[in-house]
């Protein structure tokens, strides 16, 4: 291995441009100790940033210092920043190593956006593409936690994916590479080095191009898995309607996918619905009953063969507003656009066919008028009926949606119902021949 190689990988996977700044994370142990050596040889343009956690007591302090005298010895800048990270993990209720990975990625964006570097480059390598697919297998997970680390990640790349860690150990020793080793790096308490140490060379054994027939399986994962999500969005594209800002998916166009599984995790997984969540909803669809699943951000609604997905959206306050006599003409705003007008000459008014216009006996009205929204338990008398029905049985007949539950208001006169305001008046507020003056409501849109 040497320079060249990782010039041409860069090349090959368009990893960045030659010229580009790049902030490499340096820990001072071999793998990235190589990285800034090969960076130097291939007179790329970056700086180094090295990261002490305090967790290893004086040799933490060797490793900083080892780092920044190797920034000097190629003549780069260098950026250190010390961390009290037991008590970072402590506060945040996260492990150590948890905390060491959210504090040094944090800190390496804050130095590349100040600094203006294109990327921030880790020294991860093939070995740790193995490593991490095992970790992921043993404890469980989807294909796309089998695909291995990706080379380029946003802005955080990974150059030396190209080199297996006995690639990177020979560069060292023809190089005569010195770094420095951390001891933790061999205690098998930890998953990671139980795999490194015990189990990784078991199966060398049985099969001694284990892990590069393995890092050819993963590579071949990764665009099976790039084949499969192209397809799985093209269909999500297609699979949905748009009304507004709602979004409607046919039931049974859902079901006609086999496996379904995927289908419904690649459509409702990007709005912040779980794996739970998907498979309860996937088993819902089994009856008819309505069913209603909650993101933080999103809700999504089962009812009468649909799926509607609608953002949450925050609820204007349940108000009241009063609106008092007035002698021609009155606009209200707030929380909804009317107008009310005040008509004398009935004979010559004409009743509008569209419920978004409300024509009421203005006699019968009692003042001040409230609007207010729909209530559990509320009753009218719906135009042409001489008996009370419920709203919510009006809105069963209707074929409401509950979003369009959620959006209805009421004009009340006293405490009855004079208009679900844009469906349907009381009978008791109709006119009639006896009308001697009319109160006509219409929404903003009607």
């Amino acid at each position: 291995m040497n320079f060249r190689d990782l010039i041409n990988f860069i090349g090959s996977k368009n990893i960045f441009a030659s010229d580009e700044p790049v902030l490499l994370a340096v820990s001072g142990g071999i793998d990235s100790t190589v990285m800034a050596h090969l960076f130097h040889q291939a007179k790329f343009r970056f700086a180094i940033a090295h990261c002490n956690f305090g967790l290893r007591g004086n040799d933490s302090v060797e490793d900083a210092g080892f780092v920044k005298r190797l920034s000097s010895q190629f003549n780069v800048p260098f950026f250190m920043e010390k961390f009290g990270t037991a008590d970072f993990a402590s506060q945040n209720g996260i492990s150590i190593q948890m905390a060491a990975r959210d504090l040094r990625y944090e800190w390496f964006e804050k130095i590349r956006k100040e600094k203006s570097f294109a990327y921030i480059a880790t020294a991860h390598h093939l070995d740790d593409q193995v490593e991490t697919f095992l970790i992921n297998l043993i404890r469980g997970t989807g294909i796309a936690g089998l695909h291995g680390i990706p080379v380029k990640n946003g802005l955080i790349i990974r150059p030396m994916m190209f080199a297996f860690r006995r690639d990177i150990e020979q560069y060292a020793r023809q190089h005569n590479v010195s770094y420095q080793t951390d001891h933790s790096n061999n205690e098998t308490k930890y998953l990671r080095n139980k795999l490194r140490h015990e189990v990784i060379p078991l199966l060398c054994s049985i099969n001694p191009e284990f892990a590069q027939g393995l890092t050819d399986s993963i590579r071949r994962l990764g665009e099976y898995e790039q084949i499969g999500k192209l397809a799985l969005q093209n269909w999500c594209k297609d699979a949905m309607t748009t009304n507004g800002k709602d979004h409607y998916l046919e039931i049974s166009h859902l079901l006609s996918m086999i496996p379904v599984e995927p289908y419904a995790w690649e459509l409702f997984s990007p709005y912040g619905f779980n794996e739970t969540q998907v498979s309860n909803l996937l088993e819902s669809l089994k009856n008819e009953n309505r069913k209603i699943f909650t993101s933080k951000t999103h809700r999504l609604v089962k009812e009468r063969g649909k799926l509607i997905l609608s953002v949450i959206e925050q609820q204007v306050p349940d108000r009241r507003i009063n609106i008092r006599l007035f002698e021609h003409r009155r606009t209200v705003r707030k929380p909804l656009h009317l107008i009310l007008e005040r008509h004398t000459d009935v004979a010559h008014y004409e009743i509008p066919s569209t419920g978004k216009i409300a024509s009421l006996d203005f006699e019968k009205l009692s003042f001040p008028l409230t609007v207010r929204r729909w209530r559990q338990g509320d009753v009218f008398y719906p135009l042409g009926m001489k008996r009370k029905k419920k709203v919510s049985d009006f809105f069963i007949d209707q074929k409401f949606t509950m979003k369009e539950k959620e959006q209805t208001w009421l004009v009340c006169s006293g405490n009855d119902i004079a208009w679900i305001i844009g469906h349907r008046i009381d009978h008791r507020f109709r006119v009639t021949s006896a009308t001697k003056q009319i109160l006509a409501i219409m929404t903003r849109d009607a």
